[in-house]
């Protein structure tokens, strides 16, 4: 369980990764050069950062054709999520991110 929770908390250290994941988050399915798209990385860069959110089991692939399409598998996320929050109290932890939330919002405006 630590080894695939460090592989997990080291792909999500880093933030192009995260941007990857998001991408994905709001349309799974896509191409490495749909991925690509929009980035200042090279595509080597890109297929790197993919590599290391395979191993972590946060990116799932599958064949179409020619194509490798990539997915968002959120499993993992919800194991640490499960694991690390879900030892605190919920309520507590939701307002705080409420709190967040709304002060970067008023940051932005």
């Amino acid at each position: 369980m630590v080894a695939k929770d460090d592989k997990v908390f080291k792909a999500l250290a880093d933030a192009s990764r995260r941007e990857l994941l998001d991408r994905l988050r709001k349309k799974n399915g896509q191409t490495l050069s749909e991925l690509c798209e929009g980035h200042e990385m090279s595509r080597q860069a890109v297929t790197k950062h993919l590599v290391l959110l395979e191993e972590a089991n946060l990116v799932v692939t599958a064949k179409r054709g020619r194509e490798k399409l990539h997915y968002l598998n959120p499993v993992p996320i919800n194991d640490i999520y499960m694991r690390w929050i879900g030892k605190f109290e919920r309520k507590r932890v939701q307002a705080l991110h409420n709190l967040k939330r709304a002060l970067q919002e008023d940051d932005h405006d």
